[in-house]
């Protein structure tokens, strides 16, 4: 048995040891410079710890269980995306849709568990989870209630095409090998929410009503826009190199809609075009991990970084002692400042991103 005080010399000697690895570590990625970062690399990969313990202490419904898997599937934490995975099967609906713990009507969000069930199963060779995330796609390409023109709509009864599906559905659908159903979904979500002059994205179309239920230029939905068209790009084939292009030429239009409106912070409001609404933290998260990603993969131009840092430095400015990401559009009802899953997550996300365009 190791005597305690032997016990805390070796946490303070490991302590040790990992402070002078990450301060020595050397800084990749063209234009970044060491007096960019305020806090030291060991400090960040605390922050990164504590953003973690606090998501998972979170009540999730089935967008929260998703984003929440995938931000630790793009850290590199397979044993809890496991953990996350399997859960979401415990609450997969018999039609096939994932994580639905909450109602019945959600279409698209449940859609956003299947990357890391499918994911889990591969790690693990487990047949049931490859079954679930089989029976999620089932539920997509089957059943799924449609516009006349084959684009899925968010939920049942109400028929209504939503921004948050950019990031929900056509992830999913490209890795799980229907790329260009993917592509299709994407295109018809751009044509029904884009608008031409802002080259912004409104929140919600009515296709009964034809007419915007929500026509507000909202932050957090075109960042939802921007990373789910990203997590596209990353995994449709080679053979695709055309609707690569197209889709990173619509994430650019979207980046620079955005940007026209971000403040002096490196925030934005809640709805992009007023400064009457709060000051939101998450548009910026979504779009930093948007910017990493693409200047990663080559298909943004570096130029964005300067705006993707700034935001990556407000976001952990807004990290309070406990790893709450504060001022997020807030749970439950997302109209206010507050915390939420998704505002953890996409901390996580645009971290795995940065860590991973440092190490090109």
């Amino acid at each position: 048995m190791i005597h305690k005080k032997h016990f805390q010399s070796i946490l303070f000697c490991t302590a040790f040891l990992n402070l002078i690895l990450f301060a020595s570590a050397p800084l990749k990625g063209g234009n970044i410079k060491a007096h960019e970062i305020s806090e030291t690399r060991a400090e960040k990969n605390d922050t990164v710890q504590k953003v973690i313990y606090a998501m998972l202490s979170m009540q999730r419904r089935a967008w929260e269980q998703g984003v929440a898997s995938q931000a630790l599937l793009e850290l590199g934490e397979k044993e809890l995306v496991i953990l996350l995975a399997k859960d979401a099967v415990v609450n997969q609906k018999k039609d096939g849709r994932l994580g639905l713990n909450e109602g019945d009507r959600p279409v698209a969000d449940p859609a956003s568990n299947g990357e890391p069930v499918l994911q889990a199963a591969k790690f693990t060779g487990d047949s049931s989870l490859k079954l679930a995330a089989d029976r999620m796609l089932e539920f997509l390409l089957y059943k799924a209630p449609r516009t006349t023109d084959g684009i899925i709509y968010h939920n049942y009864i109400e028929n209504m095409i939503w921004v948050d599906a950019f990031y929900m559905l056509p992830p999913f659908l490209s890795i799980s090998g229907h790329p260009q159903e993917a592509v299709k979904q994407i295109e018809g979500y751009r044509k029904i929410l884009l608008d031409p002059g802002k080259k912004l994205y409104y929140h919600i179309w009515d296709q009964d009503r034809q007419k915007y239920e929500r026509k507000l230029f909202w932050g957090v939905g075109n960042g939802w826009a921007a990373a789910g068209m990203t997590r596209v790009i990353r995994s449709l084939p080679d053979s695709m190199t055309d609707e690569k292009k197209i889709i990173a030429g619509y994430i650019k239009e979207v980046l620079d809609g955005c940007l026209k409106y971000q403040r002096e912070d490196g925030l934005f409001h809640d709805i992009l075009d007023d400064p009457s609404t709060f000051v939101e933290t998450n548009t910026a998260q979504m779009l930093a991990y948007t910017i990493f990603r693409g200047v990663k993969g080559g298909w943004l131009d570096n130029s964005y970084l300067k705006y993707g840092l700034k935001m990556r430095k407000a976001a952990y400015s807004k990290v309070d002692s406990f790893g709450l990401v504060q001022g997020v559009c807030g749970a439950p009802d997302f109209n206010k400042s507050g915390t939420a899953t998704e505002g953890q997550a996409f901390f996580l996300l645009m971290e795995a991103a940065y860590r991973d365009m440092q190490n090109q």
